[in-house]
Parts: structure tokens; sequence; C-alpha cells
């Protein structure tokens, strides 16, 4: 379930991707991709402003595999040219298959398929934890005052 396969007119792109995940009441975990700007000081500091509620999250994830994260869901749009801060999704804006959110048996199993750049999780009842590469799980609030 390694998710780089997005391409621009068929030119594959880079981007600071990150996964966006939820942790479900049975300890499982669902989660997305997302491909750019993933980083503290964007997606970070969007997730922990825009999406701190249990239902926004699900909402969230359920667009599946995104392009952009923004700090609405938005609507439908153009893929190419979408409204300035609003999430752009594969599926909903590009008419793409195969890019629905994954639901793995723990967070760990979601890293070791797809894990990123930046792996955020939201735990209910908690908030956002990040964590970095191989680094253990941060809290998202620590992390975003530690790069200010």
């Amino acid at each position: 379930m390694y998710r780089q396969k997005h391409s621009v007119e068929g030119i594959y792109t880079m981007g600071t991707r990150s996964t966006i995940a939820i942790q479900n009441s049975n300890g499982t975990v669902t989660g997305i991709y997302c491909h750019w700007d993933g980083y503290l000081e964007h997606n970070g500091k969007i997730l922990a402003s825009s999406y701190t509620t249990e239902a926004k999250v699900r909402e969230l994830i359920a667009l599946g595999d995104l392009s952009s994260l923004g700090e609405t869901i938005g609507a439908k749009t153009d893929f190419n040219n979408a409204a300035k801060g609003q999430c752009v999704a594969y599926a909903r804006d590009r008419g793409e298959t195969d890019v629905a959110a994954g639901t793995f048996d723990s967070h760990a199993d979601l890293l070791e398929s797809f894990g990123q750049g930046f792996d955020y999780l939201f735990v209910p009842g908690e908030g956002w934890s990040v964590s970095r590469g191989k680094n253990a799980a941060q809290p998202l609030e620590k992390e975003l005052l530690e790069a200010a």
C-alpha cells in the first residue's frame, strides 16, 4: 500500500509526504496519504487548528488520499485549480480509484505499509501526535512549539 503513484500528466512529482490517521475504538488505525506539504509548519499546523474533533478528522480521512491538505474539507473542485485553503483529494477531485483510506491493525502497521516523512495520528480524547521518520511519536502541540 505504498502511495507514491500519483502523478501530474504522467510526470511523477515530489513533495513532503505524510500520513494522516485516526485510532479507532477497537485499536485499529485508519489512515490516508497526503502528497504535499507534510511538514509541521504546514500540515501539522492545519491539523492542530482545523481538525480538532473526532468527527472532523473522520470527515477528512473519508476523502481518501490527498494531494494537499486544506483548512477546510471543501467541495468537489478542479484538481489543478482548487480554491485556496481547501483539501484536494485524488478520488473526489480527479476521479482516481484505489485511493480510499486504509485500516490497519495498529499505527505501527500503517507506518510499515506506507509511513512517510511525517506521520500524524489522532487519538480521540487525546489529540494529535506526530512521528518523523523512525523517531517516536510526540504530541503535535509540543513539536509545533519546538519548531517555532
